[in-house]
């Protein structure tokens, strides 16, 4: 076929989306990523990135560099252009959903039919491959300016195109097995990202803690995915999914564990599955490993927070909505197992993380558990059965949380640059610590203050980020995708679903404190006057880095205001009938990946109270806490006056989850380690046997020294040397005197006759 037959067929063409970052990553990995050993400070890098100083790091040369950035985006805007062909012929199709755009292989012999691996669009992966090229290809030119001064550069680029590869993979993928390869590569690519300062103590144990967390989740997942396989015989989402018969089937069969105790086999099999985005989504308990991610370089906190990692586990729970709620009816109250599950872990997530984020100073770990939070929410709406409003608040939060991210990668990158002109100019880095007492933290909000004034664009971007975050209103996208999962909890609220009535009340308080901590975050950094000299001078400079770090900024802006527009409620005063004037538009295409479109609830005004209230007290509290009086230097947060100093220390220390953690994991699997399987299995045991042995082979040797000293060489020497004694002392008489000779045979003579004459006595 040629390009053009392949290009206009949607068909195949999903096949080639993940194609150009997988072979940007090889390309770069064994072309131009061609690097020597230098000392880090004599190549200049040193001063850039303070954990490089006196180490060796490896440095390509120039045009390698500039080789490396630019296969990295123009395969991400291949991607992008190819993505945008099969949305628009998918967008142009007839009853798309009913029809879909499909084309398998032969992967390997599984028996009586072979397995088969394929790609799938339909409504769902169409908004996917909106939201996901898009995210990718701003991240990438983001991290044009952002890694711009990085020895590592030509690294970064090749990991953070294969993460893209998984992450496009993940999306097209017509069965859970080739769902689940993505998933492991991007398992595999943040452990890299997350440790790729791994230069810092820091950053090399977050992306074991990321890499170890996520790993526990993902084996129980592949003990659904084969449980799965075994009752059906497939991993094929429209055999399973879309098929009443196997779903009746999954749903009948009792669980191979737990099944007298009434589990199907669905329901264990979506648990399972569901213990899997636990741990990708990082949602309670397996949330410990998202926050420490931060040590990461900042477009790679955008990549896993955003556009791939945590996206592709409530993607897939999305995808597997229909086997997830088999057997029930969630938008009338009857929850099956799985739903209850994510009722309860998603509504509690969403709060349990707002409350942390209220407390904390670094300006990224705000942003981590507020992902943490908004995919409870997304969890939540899903166990309640808001499949559409799940999947919305999934592509909204994608473009505000990435351009969050991004902008405060730009906050960060300017205040390390003010710190740069406060060493540079004024004094060495040793004695401005000296002063301050403790290194120089960028990414401490504390450390911030009137970043407005240096920084405008970021500030305005940020500020739209937040406002989008927060729930500002009709005028983001943000309130619309939050509006239309608290609208699904209230319609069960007033129907008196006790699921629905906690997910309602869990997620209204989140969403309080979600306004009231972006309100807190923005006033830190940018109101009021700057508290160091580092804020004082912060800024992106001129040319490509401030160019490449402001533009995704801008076009993400966009995005965090008009997206949520396609989502508007047919029925909202004013604005439904401007932009949805028969039906919301992103409604009526997601919908029709289900078998059955479901019902579109009725307008009502009560929930969008909700929304307006909630959205606005908290940003009116952060306002009177951060932005009337703002923060001055070295004064206390006035947040520990209002929560006292202990509750405060609670969540500044994050419920002490992590010493928890410490204490009944990792001390005792410590203790394991050396004392059971150092100290005893290795040393004792194994050692003692093998010295035992080792003993008994040593002396068993000794003996058959002993043997081969007295015996054998005894008489193997023995007898050539008695021979040799003898003719030593025969020789003696060789003395060539005729009368000494007739003297012996005298008397041998007589010896022979005393003999003969002894005998014939003695016979006689």
């Amino acid at each position: 076929m040629t390009i053009a037959e392949i290009l206009a067929d949607p068909n195949l063409l999903p096949w080639f989306i993940p194609v150009a970052p997988l072979l940007a990553f090889f390309v770069i990995v064994l072309l131009s990523n061609k690097a020597k050993l230098v000392s880090a400070t004599s190549a200049g890098y040193g001063g850039h990135h303070p954990d490089y100083e006196g180490t060796q790091v490896p440095v390509v040369k120039h045009w390698s560099r500039v080789v490396s950035v630019w296969i990295g985006l123009i395969a991400a805007v291949i991607s992008l252009i190819l993505a945008g062909s099969v949305v628009l012929q998918a967008l142009d199709q007839d009853q798309f959903g009913i029809h879909v755009f499909a084309d398998q292989i032969a992967w390997m012999d599984s028996g009586t039919e072979p397995f088969m691996m394929g790609v799938l669009v339909d409504p769902l992966t169409a908004v996917m491959l909106i939201m996901v090229p898009i995210a990718v290809l701003m991240i990438f030119i983001y991290s044009v300016g952002y890694m711009a001064h990085d020895p590592r550069q030509a690294r970064f680029f090749a990991l953070i195109s294969l993460f893209a590869a998984a992450m496009l993979t993940l999306v097209v993928a017509d069965n859970l097995l080739l769902l689940f390869v993505g998933w492991e590569v991007m398992g595999l690519c943040s452990y890299m990202l997350i440790g790729f300062w791994y230069e810092k103590k820091s950053a090399y144990e977050a992306a074991i803690k990321a890499f170890m967390t996520t790993r526990v989740a993902d084996v129980v997942m592949l003990l659904g995915i084969v449980y799965l396989y075994a009752i059906t015989g497939t991993l094929s989402f429209r055999s399973i999914l879309y098929d009443a018969s196997v779903l009746q089937l999954l749903e009948s069969t009792p669980a191979i564990i737990f099944g007298s105790w009434g589990v199907s086999a669905a329901g264990l099999i979506g648990v399972f599955l569901i213990i899997g985005t636990v741990g990708k989504s990082a949602q309670f308990p397996l949330h410990t490993w998202l926050p420490d991610a931060m040590e990461g370089p900042t477009p790679v906190s955008a990549m896993i927070h955003a556009a791939a990692m945590v996206s592709a586990g409530i993607y897939a729970i999305i995808r597997l909505f229909p086997l997830l709620s088999a057997g029930g009816d969630a938008h009338h109250g009857h929850y099956p197992l799985p739903l209850v599950f994510l009722v309860v872990v998603g509504g509690f997530t969403a709060l349990f993380a707002a409350t942390i984020a209220v407390a904390q100073n670094d300006v990224k770990r705000v942003l981590a558990y507020s992902t943490i939070s908004q995919l409870g929410f997304m969890a939540a709406a899903l166990g309640i059965g808001a499949y559409i409003s799940a999947a919305f608040h999934l592509i909204m939060h994608a473009f505000f949380k990435a351009l969050l991210f991004m902008a405060s990668g730009a906050v960060i990158h300017g205040m390390e640059h003010g710190a740069h002109h406060v060493h540079s100019h004024d004094h060495s880095e040793e004695e401005h610590e000296a002063e301050q007492g403790h290194a120089f933290d960028p990414q401490d909000m504390l450390n911030m203050g009137g970043l407005r004034k240096t920084m405008p664009v970021t500030f305005v971007t940020f500020l739209i980020g937040g406002l989008s975050l927060a729930g500002f209103p009709l005028i983001t996208a943000g309130f619309w995708s939050k509006d239309e999962i608290l609208a699904d909890a209230w319609y069960g609220l007033s129907h008196g679903y006790a699921g629905h009535i906690f997910v309602f009340v869990m997620l209204v308080l989140a969403a309080f404190l979600t306004a009231f901590y972006t309100m807190r975050q923005l006033g830190l950094t940018f109101m009021g006057e700057a508290r160091t000299e580092e804020a004082r001078h912060a800024n992106l400079g001129q040319g490509l880095v401030s160019f490449t770090m402001t533009l995704p900024l801008i076009i993400l802006a966009f995005f965090a205001i008009l997206a949520g527009y396609v989502g508007v409620h047919p029925d909202f005063p004013l604005l439904g009938s401007i932009f949805s004037a028969e039906y919301n538009p992103f409604f009526r295409f997601v919908g029709a990946t289900l078998l059955e479109v479901p019902e579109k609830l009725k307008f009502d005004t009560i929930p969008v109270l909700f929304s307006f209230g909630i959205a606005l007290g908290g940003i009116g509290l952060g306002w009177l806490l951060y932005w009337r009086k703002p923060l001055a230097a070295q004064q206390e947060d006035p947040l520990i006056g209002i929560l006292g100093l202990q509750l405060h220390t609670l969540l500044k220390n994050k419920y002490y989850i992590d010493e928890w953690y410490r204490w009944l994991f990792l001390r005792p699997a410590h203790w394991v380690a050396h004392v059971v399987t150092d100290r005893f299995l290795d040393r004792t045991l194994i050692d003692g046997i093998l010295h035992g042995i080792a003993r008994v082979f040593v002396w068993l040797g000794d003996l058959m020294k002993v043997l081969n000293t007295w015996l054998i060489d005894g008489v193997g020497d023995g007898i050539p040397e008695g021979i040799a004694h003898s003719g030593r002392w025969l020789r003696r008489i060789q003395t060539g005197r005729v009368q000494q000779y007739l003297l012996f045979v005298v008397a041998a003579a007589i010896l022979v006759g005393a003999v003969v004459a002894v005998t014939m006595a003695s016979g006689s």
